[in-house]
């Protein structure tokens, strides 16, 4: 999904821009909170790049892969697998997460995709039960695109985050949102930084 198909979705002008008006508009749309609008927004936002990468990108190098996926992709396996997505998205996530075997395709079929990537059979399967939407599980592009960021609000609940949001608009909030997202502190500025934007344009800073 476009930016401009997210704006028209949520009734704003569809200039392709992310500004204060298009967020105040998803704020609403979404019926958030204020204090959870902002850490979720912000944290969508550095996830995707600013909501341009709704879809995971798999195209790794041999070095790559081995560096990602050391144990799956030794040195001699990596090259026969680099800069093949699908081939990489098979092997990367094949029998895991509800997935099926390599050669079932599940791992490609059911990569990461929205806002946050959802990732394998399993949690397409849990979101799709959430939402009353089976299309999920045989259209998962609509993850990418019609659902890109409902997907996203399906993470933070199943994840229990909104109990951190709920701690307010301050660093060790957002750190504690950061390392329950990425694993670990990976653009942790970056986060703060859009975070304390979004609380200034809602007036809770």
């Amino acid at each position: 999904m476009s930016l401009k198909d997210f704006q028209q979705k949520i009734g704003v002008t569809a200039d392709g821009a992310w500004g204060p008006g298009t967020f105040k508009a998803a704020v609403a749309y979404y019926k958030m909170q204020p204090v959870r609008a902002a850490h979720f927004f912000a944290q969508a936002a550095h996830e995707s790049g600013n909501f341009a990468f709704l879809t995971e990108n798999l195209n790794y190098t041999a070095e790559q892969l081995s560096k990602v996926w050391p144990k799956l992709f030794p040195p001699d396996v990596a090259a026969s697998y680099a800069k093949q997505p699908e081939k990489i998205a098979n092997r990367a996530y094949g029998n895991r997460m509800g997935n099926g075997p390599e050669e079932s395709g599940d791992g490609w079929k059911y990569k990461g995709r929205g806002v946050i990537q959802l990732t394998g059979k399993d949690n397409y399967t849990a979101f799709a039960n959430a939402i009353n939407r089976p299309d999920v599980l045989t259209n998962p592009d609509i993850v990418s695109g019609e659902l890109a960021f409902e997907s996203g609000i399906f993470f933070f609940d199943k994840n229990k985050l909104w109990d951190i949001c709920d701690k307010g608009i301050n660093d060790d909030t957002i750190t504690q949102l950061t390392k329950r997202i990425n694993g670990g502190t990976l653009g942790l500025d970056d986060r703060k930084e859009k975070t304390h934007k979004f609380a200034t344009l809602l007036g809770i800073a």
